[in-house]
C-alpha cells in the first residue's frame, strides 16, 4: 500500500464485523509498533492484546458507561448546540461522530480484538503515540480498521487494571485502547479544516505560506 493512501485514510473505524483478525496480522501490527521512535530508546512500553470474549465482555458495560458520561460532560455543551442546529454542517458531523461511537460502546463485546497501551515513566505519551500509531497504519496495510479511545483510563481505570491483571505497582499509566476488525463502512478521506486554517509559520497567527484548499492525495491517485 502506498504510504499516502494508508495516511490519509487511516480513519476511525468504529463500526468492524466480528471476523477474527489472523495472528499473522497481529503480529505485523505489534512488530510495527515497537519500531517506532522511543524516548531514550528506553522502550518502556507494554502492548496487551485482548481477544477473549470473556474479557471483552467484562469490560463492555465499563466503555458503555464511560461513553454516556463523555457525552453528559465533555461533550455535554456541544452536543446541545448540535442538536439544536441539526443541519449545520459541524453538527452533522459531530452527530455523526456520536452515532459512530455509541455504535461502538453499544458492540464492544462483538469487536474480535483490542490492544491497550501502556507506558512507565511517561505521562506526556510522546513515547507511547507513535507506537500505538504505527499498529494503527499496519492495521489499515491489511484492511483492518481501528478506532483510538482513552474513556476507560478516565472513568475506570481501577476496574480495567484489575479485570487485565496490569500491577498497580510499578507506575504504568494506560494510555489508550484501540479497536480492530474488519469494518463494514468504506475506507476514505477524512474531512478536515484546511491545514492553512490551524497552522501558521514562525510566529502565531502568521500565514503559513500555503493554502491547501483540497486534500493533496486522493482515491484517482491509486
Amino acid at each position: 500500500m502506498d504510504i499516502f493512501e494508508a495516511l490519509y485514510t487511516t480513519r476511525a473505524m468504529r463500526r468492524v464485523r466480528p471476523d477474527p483478525v489472523p495472528m499473522d496480522v497481529q503480529a505485523q501490527i505489534l512488530d510495527a509498533a515497537i519500531r517506532a521512535p522511543s524516548g531514550g530508546n528506553t522502550q518502556n512500553w507494554r502492548f496487551l492484546v485482548v481477544d477473549d470474549k470473556d474479557q471483552i465482555g467484562r469490560l463492555a458495560p465499563l466503555y458503555r458507561h464511560a461513553i454516556t458520561e463523555l457525552w453528559d460532560t465533555v461533550y455535554a455543551d456541544r452536543l446541545a448546540a448540535a442538536h439544536g442546529a441539526p443541519d449545520d454542517p459541524e453538527s452533522v458531523q459531530l452527530l455523526k461522530v456520536q452515532a459512530s461511537a455509541d455504535w461502538l460502546a453499544d458492540h464492544f463485546a462483538e469487536v474480535p480484538l483490542f490492544l491497550f497501551a501502556f507506558i512507565q515513566g511517561d505521562p506526556t505519551g510522546g513515547s507511547i503515540y507513535p507506537a500505538v500509531w504505527s499498529a494503527q497504519l499496519a492495521a489499515r496495510a491489511h484492511g483492518v480498521g481501528s478506532s483510538l479511545t482513552a474513556v476507560l483510563g478516565f472513568w475506570h481505570p481501577d476496574e480495567t487494571f484489575e479485570i487485565l491483571g496490569v500491577p498497580t505497582d510499578e507506575q504504568w499509566i494506560m494510555a489508550c485502547c484501540v479497536s480492530f476488525g474488519y469494518p463494514t463502512g468504506r475506507w476514505g478521506v477524512a474531512e478536515r479544516r484546511p491545514v492553512h486554517e490551524v497552522a501558521y509559520r514562525n510566529r502565531w497567527g502568521a500565514p503559513v505560506g500555503f493554502t491547501v484548499d483540497e486534500p493533496l492525495w486522493s482515491p484517482d491517485q491509486v
